[in-house]
């Protein structure tokens, strides 16, 4: 009888946590855009928020993880998997530059005091440290990809109403290419994850359950009537 495989540390977390990511990935933020319900005052507030995220956060990270590949990884392959990752993150903030004119806003200018927002961006200032190890640093990568493309890849799905004016921002996250990115990552990931102690695979199932917490908050921050 044929032996059936064992599910991976991320399969078994995206089925424990399931309320948890979902809550993420469909977001009412998220589900405005499946819709077609959002307010663009909502998108442009967004449009603005994830370029500074993306330039003084989420950048800074990858980057690290890159070195932390570098440095501890025993496939140079990790390597090339990362740099294609920085080459996504340099397209979409020049995407987010030249998406912004249309939109009639000036990210030049953009202040962050929000609140929720801070305390996100200093979860992945933390993340950035010489303590947090590779393994801890890929599965935090591959959860934040994963997100943006499971979430606004569900706005590209049939029966969507997604606007006209937002299909190529969700084209972005939702291509197959990126699909591919984050697949390689979950690899990696996993196979990082099956030789850690039980100790390493602890902590870093409560960091993505941080980065669950912070991410859903960035969403509701795009609500209209906040700052």
């Amino acid at each position: 009888m044929e032996k059936k495989n064992e599910p991976t540390q991320i399969e078994i977390w995206l089925k424990k946590h399931k309320l948890q990511y979902t809550a993420a990935t469909r977001h009412p933020f998220i589900y405005s855009i499946y819709d077609g319900s959002i307010h663009f005052s909502g998108f442009k507030k967004w449009l603005e928020r994830e370029y500074v995220f993306v330039k003084t956060a989420l950048a800074p990270f990858a980057a690290s993880v890159l070195v932390k590949a570098w440095k501890e990884s025993v496939d140079s392959s990790d390597v090339e998997v990362m740099l294609a990752g920085l080459g996504y993150l340099n397209y979409e903030i020049s995407w987010l530059k030249q998406e912004a004119p249309k939109w009639h806003i000036s990210l030049a200018n953009v202040v962050v005091d929000h609140k929720p927002l801070l305390d996100y961006f200093r979860f992945f200032e933390r993340l950035t440290s010489q303590e947090m190890n590779y393994t801890e640093a890929v599965t935090i990568l591959w959860a934040v990809e994963s997100v943006w493309h499971n979430g606004f890849g569900h706005c590209l799905e049939e029966g969507c109403n997604t606007p006209e004016e937002i299909k190529e921002c969700c084209q972005i996250w939702g291509n197959e290419n990126f699909k591919q990115y984050c697949q390689s990552l979950e690899n990696i990931a996993n196979s990082r994850l099956k030789n850690a102690s039980d100790e390493q695979v602890s902590k870093t199932e409560v960091l993505i359950l941080e980065f669950l917490q912070n991410v859903v908050h960035f969403w509701s921050s795009m609500n209209i009537g906040e700052t």
